[in-house]
């Protein structure tokens, strides 16, 4: 935001004192994942810069960790699990999410502020609350400690990031059109496909990519419901925190810091496409 030609000159200095406040909790946010990418690169099993990494040295640095990743069975097998777990639990948070987010739009709805909470709470409650509970319910039903378990269990937590964003989406939506479609005689299903969907797709897509990121990234539950059979990435990443400190979760560390940019990155594409296509913003 750039001040206009007449500000004062307290304006300005607030202005400025505004902008180091900002980058000043900018870099405290960003310094810890700063640090870790060259420590993912150490030559040494140290979690701390080594003198030949401060003086720039190439034999400082290595690929080694990243090896070991691609090359140790034990994160293999965890990264097997989280690939087949957070895609399933995925798609289960997107298809509820959105037919509740439609449901909810409704103005006839009764209570949908009440239901609205009810759906996003797992958003709210803490995480050691939910995993407990979780444990508790599945142990009765028999779903401790497996992959339909955890899978469900990570479900209930996306489905609230699906809400919110196709919700967001539908508030921009002309209703006009489902209720033109129906007067050309397209039935509910064909209207969702042909005319809803298309519209509401980004903020689909988005909510998509968060339940990922929270499925891909979530540790508290799967410990609670999960067993070693299904041991995600995370969960490798805490048993080496706390039985052997490895550089290569740095590493790993790192592998997922891109990913989460690089899917970041696609929800702002989205986020903008979505405004572009309901007129909010210029093409």
């Amino acid at each position: 935001m750039e001040l206009p030609p007449y500000a004062t000159t307290g304006q300005r200095i607030w202005h400025y004192t505004f902008l180091v406040i900002c980058g000043l909790i900018f870099f405290f946010l960003i310094a810890p994942i700063i640090t870790i990418i060259p420590l993912s690169f150490n030559a040494e099993n140290f979690f701390t810069f080594t003198p030949g990494m401060l003086a720039l040295e190439s034999d400082a640095y290595s690929l080694r960790h990243y090896r070991d990743f691609f090359q140790n069975p034990d994160w293999q097998q965890a990264l097997s699990n989280s690939v087949r777990i957070a895609p399933a639990a995925t798609l289960i948070s997107v298809a509820l999410g959105t037919l509740a987010a439609i449901g909810l739009s409704q103005g006839h709805v009764p209570f949908r502020r009440a239901i609205m909470a009810v759906l996003i709470s797992p958003m709210i409650v803490p995480l050691i609350i939910s995993a407990a509970g979780m444990y508790f319910f599945y142990s009765r039903v028999g779903l401790q400690g497996s992959y339909i378990g955890v899978v469900l269990a990570h479900a209930a937590l996306g489905t609230p990031f699906v809400i919110i964003t196709v919700t967001a989406t539908l508030v921009g939506f002309d209703r006009s059109l489902t209720r033109a479609a129906a007067n050309l005689g397209a039935g509910p299903v064909r209207t969702f496909f042909k005319v809803q969907m298309p519209l509401i797709l980004p903020g689909v897509i988005s909510g998509g990519l968060f339940a990922f990121i929270t499925s891909f990234d979530e540790v508290v539950v799967v410990l609670f419901v999960g067993s070693a059979a299904q041991k995600t990435l995370p969960w490798q990443m805490f048993i080496g925190l706390r039985e052997q400190i490895s550089p290569t979760i740095l590493a790993v560390a790192t592998i997922l810091v891109a990913v989460s940019i690089l899917l970041l990155a696609t929800v702002e594409i989205l986020r903008r496409r979505s405004e572009r296509m309901r007129g909010m913003s210029p093409a």
